[in-house]
């Protein structure tokens, strides 16, 4: 598997990065008619929340997803749904420590093993135009 999409007739593409601006995903395939809502998602991300578990961030993360496009009166219209969550509690200068060791388990990890460079602050690229 090459990118960051998976399926053929289902596909799923995510894009973003854990400590950048965003991150989220593009789900294409998906049939017209079926419910669903922000709240959906929403009741999944609110899974991970600090204190949820042993195993969740200590970050505050409060992950709000925005569905872009996809969904019309609360069921998908058959187009690409576009799903975002904005990242509001970010602190790449934590990572600095880490540039020359990628994490085992974490997506940096097998990132470097993908494309042999990775970006340790795990930040978007600015766009300008």
């Amino acid at each position: 598997m090459s990118g960051n999409s998976m399926g053929k007739i289902f596909t799923v593409t995510t894009f973003g990065s854990s400590h950048g601006t965003a991150l989220g995903a593009v789900i294409d395939g998906c049939p017209a008619g079926l419910e669903l809502s922000a709240q959906d998602i929403q009741t999944e991300l609110n899974k991970r929340r600090p204190g949820t578990s042993k195993i969740t961030t200590s970050r505050n993360e409060r992950d709000q997803v925005k569905l872009l496009s996809g969904i019309f009166e609360g069921k998908t219209d058959g187009t690409p749904i576009t799903a975002l969550v904005y990242n509001a509690d970010m602190d790449s200068s934590a990572y600095e420590n880490i540039k020359d060791n990628p994490r085992p388990g974490h997506g940096d990890y097998t990132w470097k093993a993908r494309y042999g460079v990775y970006d340790y602050r795990g930040e978007d690229v600015e766009v300008v135009g």
